[in-house]
């Protein structure tokens, strides 16, 4: 069983890649599942449902997030109504939504769980304890289990990594947009990767406008408008190969494919984006 995992998916510019690449990733490595991290699908803050449905038509089954869920509004009411959207299980109790899911396709019953990181992020519930409670439905369900770990610091995904190893079939981290290269199987035969990188434009500041980014680093002033950068993209992806019996992960790929998108006049989108 063949599940693809898309990084954080920036904008327009990382919905049109995903239509443009996702056939021939699909057929290539013969995908089974796709999980794709949306909290920044719409102008690359939050999700609405006409950029959610882009997403399923192209053919992905799970849009997974995290701090950037709420920037629109609509999520509020959309988290309840969609259970293919997840938003990070360790929000306070009576949050909208549901962190985590079952999802049933092509034979394989799929268990997704997205958690949120709390080392220079907000405060949040405990992810591990968080993880712990879920695991005790998930694992009743099915053996496959996919988390996304949405984090900012790499000794937390590691130690995430190390603590469900045995228990889920991957922990993926993301947020941070840059692909990392330590992509590996653990001992208990959890497949992980510290980041699965982003859809989004390769000439920007993790998806966004790079001058605008720069501004913001060399004048420490907030900008209230940040635009998603532009030109040639990149979907970053994984592919975890697993034994659908046991849930136990066989290997797990890297994937870069690069992309251009006909651009559009320029729109700004109200936000905030951590740096």
């Amino acid at each position: 069983m063949r599940t693809l995992f898309i990084g954080d998916c920036i904008g327009r510019i990382g919905r049109e890649g995903i239509k443009a690449r996702l056939p021939e990733i699909v057929d290539f490595y013969k995908i089974d599942f796709i999980i794709a991290n949306g909290e920044n699908l719409a102008g690359g803050f939050g999700l609405t449902a006409e950029t959610a449905q882009e997403l399923y038509s192209a053919g992905v089954d799970v849009i997974t997030s995290g701090n950037h869920i709420w920037d629109k509004k609509v999520a509020l009411k959309l988290l309840d109504e969609d259970k293919r959207i997840l938003r990070p299980a360790n929000y306070p109790p009576g949050v909208p939504g549901r962190g985590a899911g079952v999802y049933h396709k092509n034979g394989f019953t799929v268990g997704v769980l997205n958690l949120i990181g709390r080392v220079f992020m907000d405060f949040y519930d405990d992810p591990f304890r968080c993880a712990d409670d879920q695991l005790k439905w998930l694992a009743g369900e099915t053996n496959l289990i996919f988390v996304d770990l949405h984090a900012e610091a790499t000794s937390e995904k590691q130690a995430m990594g190390y603590y469900l190893d045995g228990r889920v079939t991957a922990v993926i981290g993301t947020h941070t947009h840059v692909q990392t290269a330590d992509e590996r199987v653990l001992e208990g035969q959890t497949a992980y990767i510290t980041d699965a990188g982003m859809a989004g434009p390769i000439d920007s500041v993790i998806g966004l406008n790079k001058h605008e980014a720069m501004q913001r680093f060399f004048t420490r002033i907030p900008h209230r408008f940040m635009e998603v950068g532009k030109g040639e993209g990149v979907l970053s992806a994984v592919v975890v190969e697993a034994d659908p019996e046991t849930g136990r992960a066989k290997t797990i790929a890297r994937v870069q494919s690069k992309f251009n998108v006909k651009e559009e006049a320029p729109q700004q989108h109200q936000g905030k984006r951590r740096f």
